[in-house]
C-alpha cells in the first residue's frame, strides 16, 4: 500500500484514522474492476472499517501518474510496479500486502502487522489441460522449480520486490482454492464486477 506523499498519515494505524476522520474523501487507485488492486484496497476497506472511493484505470501507468500527481491518494500496487517510486521517497510506502515483509523494502511492514490475517499478492502460476498426463505434469513441475532456484532468477526477481514461491502441483491447487474462497467474500463485501 502507497499512498502519495502529501496524505499526512506515516502508518498504516495513521492512514486508517485519517481515512475514519474523513469517510469517503480519500480515492484508492486500480487498474480496473476485480483486479488485484481493487480487491487488495477493498480487503483493506473491510479489514479497517474505512471508506476509500474506488477509482479505476486502464493500467498501473495511468494509476501511478494520478497517484505521484496527487489526483488519488492511495494504491495497492504490486512492489514490482512501483518500487522505483518508492525508493526515492516520490511515493510512501505505508506496509507490503504480502504475509512476510519484500526483500528489496526490509524496513516496510507488513499489512498484517496492523490488520492480522490481511495478505494479498499477485502470483502467477504454470498450468496444463486437464487429463494432461502425471509424468508431463510432474517433468514440468520438476525443471520449471529448477528454473525458479537459479541464483540469477531469484535475484531479478528480489530486486523487483518479488518472491520465487516453488512447489508441487498439489501445493498450487490448493493455493488456488484457499484464494478463491478468500477472495469471493470480498467481492461480495464490495459488489467488485470485472468491467
Amino acid at each position: 500500500m502507497e499512498v502519495n506523499p502529501s496524505v499526512p498519515a506515516k502508518t498504516v494505524p495513521e492512514f486508517i484514522a485519517y481515512a475514519k476522520a474523513n469517510p469517503g474523501k480519500l480515492n484508492m487507485a486500480s487498474t480496473g474492476n476485480g483486479t488485484v488492486p481493487h480487491v487488495s484496497g477493498e480487503l483493506f476497506n473491510m479489514m479497517a472499517g474505512v471508506n476509500m472511493v474506488h477509482v479505476q484505470y486502464r493500467g498501473a501507468p495511468a494509476a501511478l501518474t494520478d497517484l505521484l500527481g496527487g489526483q488519488v491518494q492511495a494504491y495497492f500496487a504490486s512492489t514490482t510496479v512501483s518500487i522505483e517510486h518508492i525508493r526515492p521517497g516520490k511515493l510512501r510506502a505505508l506496509a507490503v500486502t504480502t504475509a512476510e515483509r519484500s526483500e528489496a523494502l526490509p524496513h516496510i511492514p507488513t499489512m498484517r502487522d496492523f490488520l492480522p490475517g490481511y495478505e494479498s499478492s499477485l502470483w502467477f502460476g504454470v498450468g496444463a489441460p486437464k487429463n494432461t498426463p502425471a509424468e508431463i505434469i510432474d517433468k514440468l513441475n520438476k525443471e520449471i522449480n529448477a528454473g525458479l532456484a537459479d541464483p540469477k532468477i531469484k535475484a531479478a526477481v528480489a530486486n523487483m520486490g518479488g518472491t520465487v514461491l516453488a512447489g508441487a502441483p498439489a501445493d498450487f491447487g490448493k493455493l488456488i482454492a484457499d484464494e478463491t474462497e478468500k477472495w469471493a467474500k470480498v467481492v461480495k463485501f464490495s459488489g467488485a464486477r470485472p468491467d
